[in-house]
């Protein structure tokens, strides 16, 4: 047998709970002293306990506890029980990281403001190209609602491009549309410029366009992962509107270097312009 506090440190839990769990005849010790008494608890409780503190964890009141464990839920419909807690944390985690990489992108913005280099920017024309690729609808132009369609698109058009013996090819350009619903929803075209000669037969399962060019673009290089984009649209913005330009639709962006690390992506921006009457 164990003491209260030999018990407590096995079960990784405070001897004040243990106590509070006896109070209630939630976990009862194997046996009290008379005399003194003490609590003593046996090795097996060590079950019991494990699943009071999994099934409190999974958000159940201590008398629901009492209530499920005095109905002997078995190992498997508890251990079912815990995989969907533990599918709800990890969805609430990934939410929050979410939230905070936003967060973040917006103090960026607020923290470059006046100190990025406009001079940056260069209207050219850019050419049109053809392109491999698949598309999707995502609910809006934000980055929380943009990256988790358009990566997973590339990730299914590299596999398929490479699956039809395409192994050389240019640089991944994605470009948008507003989505035929009027929603407020986008059409997102995952691309990957193909080498010349190779055409639709070539890369079955996958759509090949010719995307035009664009007479004039205001553009401009950025450096790091996507979801910290948003400063360099802002001064682009700034700069279109600072010199007689307006934007004329979405921007394209150029993937001129994509290695494993995001941090070194180097992605243009491609933003199509008008000059203002």
């Amino acid at each position: 047998m164990f003491t209260i506090g030999d018990f407590a440190r096995h079960g990784r839990v405070s001897v004040r709970m243990l106590r509070h769990y006896d109070a209630i005849g939630l976990l009862r010790p194997a046996h009290v002293d008379p005399y003194s008494g003490y609590r003593f608890y046996e090795a097996g409780q060590l079950a019991r306990l494990n699943r009071v503190i999994a099934l409190k964890d999974l958000g159940f009141t201590l008398d629901q506890v009492r209530s499920i464990l005095d109905e002997q839920v078995g190992a498997e419909e508890l251990r079912g029980m815990l995989r969907l807690r533990q599918a709800e944390l990890e969805s609430a985690m990934s939410e929050a990281a979410t939230r905070l990489a936003q967060v973040a992108a917006r103090l960026r913005a607020i923290e470059s403001e006046g100190h990025m280099p406009t001079q940056d920017v260069v209207v050219k024309s850019v050419p049109g190209v053809r392109l491999a690729e698949l598309t999707g609808i995502a609910a809006g132009f934000g980055p929380d609602e943009i990256g988790p369609v358009i990566t997973p698109l590339y990730q299914e058009l590299c596999a398929r491009l490479e699956a039809a013996g395409v192994t050389e090819f240019g640089p991944g350009i994605a470009h948008y549309e507003d989505a035929p619903a009027g929603d407020g929803s986008i059409v997102v075209h995952a691309g990957i410029t193909l080498p010349a000669g190779v055409t639709a037969a070539d890369v079955p399962g996958v759509d090949v366009v010719d995307l035009p060019g664009l007479d004039q673009a205001a553009t401009v290089v950025h450096r790091g992962p996507m979801d910290a984009l948003l400063p360099t649209i802002q001064t682009l913005a700034t700069w279109i509107d600072t010199n007689g330009y307006r934007s004329a639709g979405y921007s394209r962006e150029l993937y001129l270097e994509c290695p494993e690390d995001p941090a070194k992506w180097v992605t243009e921006i491609q933003e199509p312009v008008v000059r203002t009457p």
